[in-house]
């Protein structure tokens, strides 16, 4: 794992300040590569590349980056793993590369070389950002992969084409000036997250998974030419329209089992997260039945009973043999995260399970350097519960005219939570005790939203959204739709469930699980991979059925019965908890002062990124306790301490 930087000038440079300047955008992601640094630069065609060293395969001097290939046409930063690349080396090989070192940076090199920029992405398994500089065709390239593990942020910057790992390095960068973008912004409010292509800036993008860029220069301009070279689409076309059981689990087993062996090779200490689920404990079950030693695994617990998994996890520990390591985090520690949060992440991000994941990354980061982690299990075989929550709003909508259905929920959208709870509470004492809610207002309220939706999928657009309409409250945005200009990307013939997986894949996964999991970890120079997220698992995965999958209203029913012959089933079957921390109790209570300073009013006009009225107003209900209106705050919050942080001027 590694962080990459580059600059593009077609003007030309002058060497020395050149190398120095990546250099220096290097040193401010130095956490991502603290081994090693190494700069290339030809001054005349006007390009740098720069790159920080993680060191995982190939310890030695020859896995030192920017790496030339064997016939000096091509330059290489990469960011990432290529984890088939013993395999690829053996072809090149054969074919009389003349390898110098064991690198799978080489190995990628050797490839291009072979086959083009192009055809060689389409051999590479593994996750990956990387730029290649043509000497020959005096242009660039840069690739991410298939899913978006890897992060790569570019664009103009004082007339230069620049590219980086981390918004951190390219605010090195002299003229750096960026104008926030209102939209990117209001997408946060409603999602927690920027989507590529993207970013906070309006001047600046993120490459989109399984997309490349080359970029040549024209006439006074750089030219920009984006390809994507791979999609689920035929995956999803090539359903088999049943399939025995017993040959799924088969079947399942043996792929899994396949790319966590790709996945465990490492010239460095491995282990795995466990937090006793289904996913991460399928992954060290399975990496545990291919070791000959014991697995190291981490967790962390929590006092919060409702928070804490860390027992569940040491159960499964405990039966497969692993060598476990936990820790119990005090409040104080989760809380003194926070202030380091803007600085991890660069872009604002408001998923609150940042703080736990960075709090195990840290954990584990004290006895390996790559672990391997559960995410992606989710999409890809149905387990989150909007699925079956969306499916069963809609049927109850369903029943009411459409007319009177949004009309009704119109008319409740102009009742406050707080009047909801008010009323409520004169009720409670006559209601059966199932009845009996902490917060009426808030449902009322969730509830009057998902009364507008015309479909199953307008009902997961309002699971799936934070602040409905960012407009409300963000000046100047656009109420952006990002499931609708997605749903453009999903192909025909999927049931409704299937297309929500699909969404979240191409959403929800790459913007926000692979934007924490990689940010935390390599905040603690810790890489972590994910073999769900290997292409051919995912292949596999949309090839299945959907009733092997998703199964009388179960999600990863194939998956469960994989885990069930490592794992008994009554240590692993229990509901689904997430990695959540009590934020909504917290703004209560220790953050108050926190976020009441942040949310100051005078503040947030003089500002003017939101509506200081609104946020309030909000604020002020919160306060109370009668409404959650915590997913509403955070994203804000977020946003105003990365402002502190970033571009709050003194």
């Amino acid at each position: 794992m590694c962080g990459i930087v580059g600059i593009l000038d077609f003007r030309g440079l002058e060497q020395s300040a050149a190398v120095a300047l990546t250099a220096a955008m290097g040193e401010a992601i130095r956490h991502r590569g603290p081994d090693d640094h190494g700069e290339w630069c030809d001054a005349e065609a006007g390009v740098v590349l720069g790159h920080r060293r993680l060191s995982i395969n190939d310890l030695s001097e020859h896995g030192h980056q920017p790496m030339v290939s064997a016939s000096g046409r091509y330059v290489i930063v990469l960011n990432g793993e290529i984890y088939n690349f013993l395999e690829l080396r053996e072809e090149c090989e054969a074919a009389g590369y003349p390898f110098r070192g064991h690198s799978d940076t080489e190995v990628a090199l050797a490839m291009i070389e072979r086959h083009g920029f192009a055809a060689a992405l389409a051999h590479f398994v593994g996750m990956f950002a990387f730029a290649v500089w043509d000497r020959e065709q005096r242009c660039l390239r840069v690739a991410r992969d298939r899913v978006g593990e890897k992060p790569l942020y570019y664009g103009e910057v004082a007339g230069q084409f620049v590219f980086a790992s981390d918004l951190n390095a390219l605010r090195r960068l002299p003229g750096w000036s960026p104008r926030i973008d209102p939209d990117a912004l209001g997408l946060m409010m409603q999602h927690f997250y920027v989507p590529a292509p993207r970013t906070i800036y309006a001047n600046l993008r993120k490459l989109r998974p399984a997309r490349w860029l080359e970029v040549r220069f024209g006439s006074g301009s750089f030219e920009y030419e984006e390809h994507s070279y791979w999609a689920p689409d035929q995956a999803v076309a090539d359903r088999r329209a049943a399939l025995d059981e017993q040959t799924a689990i088969e079947e399942l087993d043996s792929l899994l089992r396949r790319t966590i062996r790709d996945k465990m090779i490492a010239d460095v200490p491995l282990g795995a997260f466990l937090s006793g689920g289904i996913d991460s404990s399928t992954v060290v079950a399975l990496m545990q039945a291919e070791s000959a030693s014991a697995v190291r695994t981490f967790s962390i617990g929590f006092a919060e009973r409702g928070y804490n998994e860390a027992e569940d996890a040491k159960r499964v520990a405990e039966h497969l043999g692993t060598e476990h390591t936990e820790l119990y985090v005090t409040p104080e520690q989760t809380l003194d995260v926070i202030p380091r949060l803007p600085a991890l992440y660069s872009e604002p991000f408001a998923d609150s399970s940042q703080i736990p994941t960075y709090l195990v990354s840290q954990l584990a980061r004290r006895d390996v350097t790559v672990a391997l982690s559960g995410d992606g299990g989710d999409e890809l075989f149905g387990g989150y519960n909007r699925y079956v929550l969306a499916e069963s709003l809609w049927r109850r909508l369903a029943k009411m005219p459409r007319g009177l259905r949004h009309l009704g929920g119109a008319a409740a959208g102009l009742v406050s939570p707080g009047q909801v709870d008010a009323v409520m509470r004169c009720l409670k004492p006559l209601l059966p005790t199932s009845l009996r809610y902490k917060q009426y207002g808030d449902k009322f309220h969730k509830l009057a939203t998902m009364c507008r939706a015309d479909d199953e999928m307008g009902v997961y657009r309002m699971l799936v959204s934070m602040w409905s309409r960012p407009s409300q409250v963000v000046v100047g945005c656009g109420d952006v739709d990002l499931v609708g200009e997605t749903l453009d990307e999903v192909p025909r013939g999927l049931n409704s469930t299937e297309r929500m997986m699909l969404l979240d894949l191409l959403t929800y996964l790459p913007n926000d699980i692979l934007v924490k999991v990689d940010r935390a970890s390599m905040g603690e120079s810790l890489e972590v991979r994910v073999p769900f997220l290997d292409h051919r698992v995912i292949e596999h995965a949309w090839r299945l059925p959907f009733d092997v999958k998703v199964r009388g209203g179960e999600g990863k029913w194939l998956l469960k019965q994989v885990l069930y012959r490592y794992v008994p089933k009554a240590m692993v079957d229990r509901p689904k908890m997430g990695f959540a921390v009590p934020v909504a109790e917290w703004l209560r209570g220790p953050l108050r002062d926190w976020g009441g300073d942040l949310l100051n009013e005078q503040r947030l006009r003089n500002d003017g990124y939101f509506r200081a009225d609104e946020v309030r107003r909000t604020w002020d209900e919160h306060a109370t306790g009668r409404v959650d209106w915590s997913p509403l705050l955070w994203p804000i919050l977020m946003f105003q301490a990365w402002l502190d942080c970033y571009e709050r001027k003194p």
